[in-house]
């Protein structure tokens, strides 16, 4: 935990909404964010149960903070993998990075033979902990249902059964669309008071009117058009939003649950939260 009470007493500028504090929380993140993502790699690593040497690339992603060199060169340092790996570092993709991630990594094991990508996503609120604005709720409303994470896996396209790999999930496909209408509707904006944040209250319905046609979309070429058949991994953007989203498609509880239990012990974590 980084925002502690006496952290937060020697650094009152966090604790206010215009002041000046980037410093001090870029300070934090680019020395933690690593760290963290570190916790999930070695899980992810042990589980997959080969050696890190077979690691091909790395693809890391943050919305917290940003640096040069990367944090994907100090987790290279900090997991003792090759220098030749090849790294991707994706700073400030917000909550659509998990599925991002998943996409990028899908691309790059089935256009390189062998390959094991590792993909991370690590968040720590530091950077968009601001003190409450009586003109900006939404700044409050987000930092509401925002928490710290990080999570892990090992991607490839070719597993080798032989030496006991063993994969749990397959993408099938991937997909990627801008909603019509949406310019403005969720921003983020990196400055001197930190990561401003800030969120149209017409974001729920706008996904919701949306959501049905992006599915038709993605799936036609599956054959899928019962929703309620699928496995529901949704990004758990907010109550507002998944209340939205299961309403107009017409879906069970039960599909929503996984969502709803992060939400509620972990809060949003933004790009972590696909895992």
């Amino acid at each position: 935990m980084h925002l502690t009470e006496e952290f937060l007493k020697d650094n009152p500028n966090i604790c206010a909404f215009m002041a000046p504090s980037l410093d001090v929380r870029q300070d934090i993140l680019v020395a933690e964010v690593p760290k963290l993502g570190k916790e999930a790699a070695v899980k992810a690593i042990k589980e997959w149960g080969q050696p890190k040497s077979k690691i091909t690339h790395l693809v890391f992603c943050t919305t917290s903070g940003v640096a040069m060199p990367g944090a994907d060169y100090q987790l290279i340092k900090l997991l003792g993998l090759c220098p030749s790996v090849k790294r991707v570092m994706m700073y400030h993709q917000g909550c659509y990075a998990g599925g991002t991630v998943l996409r990028l990594a899908k691309d790059i094991a089935e256009n390189n033979r062998g390959a094991r990508v590792l993909i991370v996503c690590a968040e720590i609120t530091v950077v968009t902990f601001r003190g409450p604005s009586e003109t900006q709720l939404d700044s409050l409303v987000g930092q509401s249902f925002f928490g710290d994470g990080t999570a892990a896996l090992i991607v490839g396209s070719d597993p080798d059964t032989f030496v006991g790999e063993k994969p749990i999930f397959e993408m099938v496909s991937a997909a990627q669309t801008i909603l019509p209408d949406s310019q403005g509707a969720i921003e983020g904006h990196l400055k001197e008071v930190g990561l401003t944040f800030h969120l149209l209250k017409t974001v729920p319905g706008l996904i919701s009117k949306n959501i049905e046609k992006c599915l038709e979309e993605a799936f036609k070429q599956l054959g899928i058009s019962d929703w309620n058949s699928l496995f529901w991994m949704a990004h758990p953007g907010g109550p507002a939003i998944l209340d939205h989203v299961e309403i107009k498609l017409g879906l069970k509880a039960e599909k929503m649950k996984a969502t709803r239990h992060v939400l509620s012990e972990y809060g949003n974590m933004s790009s972590a939260c696909v895992f």
